[in-house]
């Protein structure tokens, strides 16, 4: 049921691209252009139709597919699905502490800086 979806889908896809690109521009939806010719205006009203089913349908279809893969999907993760066991993650090493996550234990001697070479 899902393929055949989408299927039709990917058709109404390119439908809809096809028409889009099959209209005229008037660059009405950014107020320019206009003019009081309206020489194409019958060719353009059955081509907006035509758009606004393609647009419902493949809208319709988005909705579906939505709603069919929600009932598909399940709730275990793939690891689960294949059997396998995830790794606990390593805990990162500190840099200058040589691997122990833990300071080196106070001592009464002042800390003092590393001597410079001479």
């Amino acid at each position: 049921m899902q393929n055949v979806v989408l299927t039709i889908h990917l058709i109404l896809a390119l439908l809809l691209i096809g028409i889009v690109l099959l209209q005229r521009s008037e660059g009405g939806g950014l107020g320019m252009g206009g003019g009081g010719a309206v020489s194409g205006r019958a060719q353009a009203t059955a081509l907006g139709k035509l758009t606004w089913i393609l647009a419902a349908a493949f809208i319709a279809t988005s909705i579906t597919l939505t709603i069919l893969a929600a009932q598909s999907a399940s709730t275990a993760s793939v690891i689960d699905q294949i059997g396998g066991t995830v790794p606990a993650p390593a805990a990162p090493e500190l840099p200058g502490l040589g691997g122990n996550l833990l300071p080196p234990a106070a001592t009464d001697a002042p800390a003092a800086p590393p001597r410079a070479a001479d």
